[in-house]
């Protein structure tokens, strides 16, 4: 670990001096890249000290304590000692999840698409109600969101919605919440009293900046037409709204939130190029997922991955059998605890392949 942590440190000494060279700064992606590892890099220097402080004070204390020609600084000694004992394994942990090597994909912004599943009318309610706990959830991180479309259901809620979340690692956050999310409870409409379940699928997907994905225009077919929903005349009688189709793979993209044209058509390319993105980026997920068989992020869409059951107040995460009778706080927004407890899961599994590296 100590050699680790020497590499670790040359590297931060080399990223601190690259940050302020003239070139650099004036090439802004770079930039921000380099500083993003800084700051990483930064964190575990930190540690890295404190634990090397404490293997010191720890070969100090014994090189006291065998000598013993002074009986208090031996009393001193073992307390140390002792103090050192605990402290450096509980750093030792913390290092080698901070040297578990990150996903790049972790720092992005993400788009995030809600579909309404089976249920009919209560399905895009629930819908709704998925919506509602995201955007709770990304205002308590200080994170933006952005609705890209959306078609409302006959009852409320949504039949699908679309919408990004910016902000710092996103995606690595919620990156947990790809799948199947099931709901039990009795619907408005039900006379009887009958709990039903209604499903609503949810999709994470790494926004794409664009030099991750290369469109060509040649390759995109534009479609304008009125937009549809509430909004008045200049949203149902202007060829607002845009669609747009990669004639490659036939993936599409649409926008209508905006009445204007070209923001319309701003925001589908953002969709259209994190949708061609995601294609690519679910063929890694399936294979990293082969490798350490993980059950957390493998990429899997049609996987069952969390229940809602209201006459309950419960809420299980069927992947890591985690369950908690919290369900009114979590449906509105307070989802830390099963997004803490899915990253702990992940490293866990990460820990166990990068073992024997570490």
């Amino acid at each position: 670990m100590l050699d680790k942590l020497r590499i670790i440190k040359q590297r931060f000494d080399e990223v601190s001096d690259l940050i302020i060279q003239p070139d650099i700064i004036t090439d802004q992606k770079r930039y921000v890249k380099l500083n993003k590892e800084y700051k990483d890099l930064k964190n575990l220097v930190d540690i890295g000290d404190e634990y090397k402080s404490a293997l010191r004070n720890l070969e100090e204390a014994k090189e006291i304590i065998a000598d013993g020609s002074d009986s208090e600084m031996v009393e001193m000694a073992k307390m140390e000692m002792q103090e050192a004992n605990e402290k450096t394994p509980k750093l030792e942990e913390e290092i080698k999840l901070m040297l578990i090597p990150k996903d790049p994909e972790d720092a992005k912004n993400v788009v995030l698409e809600i579909r309404a599943g089976t249920g009919g009318d209560e399905a895009s309610i629930f819908a709704g109600d998925l919506y509602r706990m995201y955007t709770k959830f990304a205002s308590d991180k200080g994170w933006k969101v952005e609705l890209e479309d959306f078609s409302e259901g006959t009852s409320g809620g949504f039949k699908e919605i679309i919408f990004s979340v910016s902000g710092e690692d996103v995606y690595g956050t919620m990156k947990f919440e790809s799948g199947v999310h099931r709901v039990q409870r009795v619907p408005q409409t039900e006379t009887q009293g009958r709990v039903h379940t209604s499903a609503a699928t949810v999709m994470v997907l790494p926004e794409a900046e664009e030099f991750d994905i290369d469109l060509k225009m040649s390759d995109i077919r534009v479609d304008y037409y009125c937009a549809s929903g509430p909004g008045g005349q200049s949203v149902n009688t202007t060829y607002s709204a845009v669609r747009l189709t990669h004639i490659p793979t036939g993936i599409a993209a649409q926008c209508q939130d905006q009445k204007s044209q070209h923001k319309n058509k701003d925001k589908a390319f953002k969709v259209l190029r994190t949708r061609i993105y995601e294609v690519e980026l679910e063929k890694k997920l399936k294979e990293d997922s082969e490798k350490r068989n993980s059950l957390v992020s493998s990429g899997d869409r049609s996987a069952k991955i969390r229940t809602y059951n209201y006459p309950q107040g419960r809420v299980t995460e069927h992947r890591i059998g985690l369950t908690l009778y919290d369900l009114s706080n979590i449906i509105n927004g307070d989802i830390h605890k099963i997004v803490d407890e899915l990253k702990l899961h992940e490293n866990a599994e990460k820990l166990k392949a990068t073992d024997d590296v570490i």
